[in-house]
């Protein structure tokens, strides 16, 4: 049981619902209400998609194309910290598009969380099924669906941004950025050392 409450914390803390509601709620400025919730749903179940396909065949798919946990950390990493810089700059802002979760979901369903539900995968399955890191997955997936949901039905600001709703989407963009940053130097540090898949 203790094995599956850290893999469950692991997962929520890579996740990180927190930044993720701060994430949906600049990205979701002057939507409507049951507009957010809609796109709250589509952010939690994209999220939930790709974190399980990992731990599912992720490693399978990495060995197929010969790609290391490494190397998919360096690349990630590397498009974490351009979607960053693009928060950064303020690119991304009020966009009515299902293309403005972009941000949101690579940050959740990032290189790092992903190498973390594959390396849960590995390590805590002794059978062909992953249950440990799928259930994890499953869980974190859920409160982050939940924090997303009570950001959606919070204020509904309209119009374009303001001066605080800016300085958070910038906030948020360093933040991704250096997440981007991290993971891209982890794996290439242990990139140097030999590491691998």
């Amino acid at each position: 049981m203790t094995l599956h409450v850290q893999a469950f914390f692991t997962v929520l803390s890579l996740i990180n619902p927190f930044v993720c509601g701060m994430i949906f709620d600049n990205v979701e400025t002057g939507r409507s209400r049951s507009e957010r919730l809609s796109d709250a749903a589509k952010a939690a179940a994209a999220i939930f998609v790709i974190l399980e396909l990992a731990a599912l065949v992720g490693v399978r798919v990495l060995k197929l194309f010969g790609i290391s946990l490494d190397v998919f950390s360096i690349a990630g990493g590397g498009v974490l910290v351009w979607m960053g810089f693009s928060m950064l700059k303020g690119s991304n802002t009020g966009s009515t598009s299902g293309l403005s979760l972009t941000p949101l979901i690579l940050f959740a369903a990032s290189p790092g969380t992903i190498t973390g539900v594959i390396t849960l995968a590995v390590s805590h399955s002794r059978d062909a099924l992953p249950v440990t890191a799928l259930v994890s997955v499953a869980a974190a997936t859920l409160v982050t669906g939940i924090v997303l949901a009570a950001v959606a039905v919070g204020n509904v600001e309209t119009g374009k941004p303001g001066f605080v709703r800016a300085t958070g989407q910038s906030l948020m963009g360093l933040i991704v950025m250096a997440m981007g940053t991290q993971f891209a130097a982890q794996g290439l540090t242990n990139l140097i050392k030999g590491g691998g898949v």
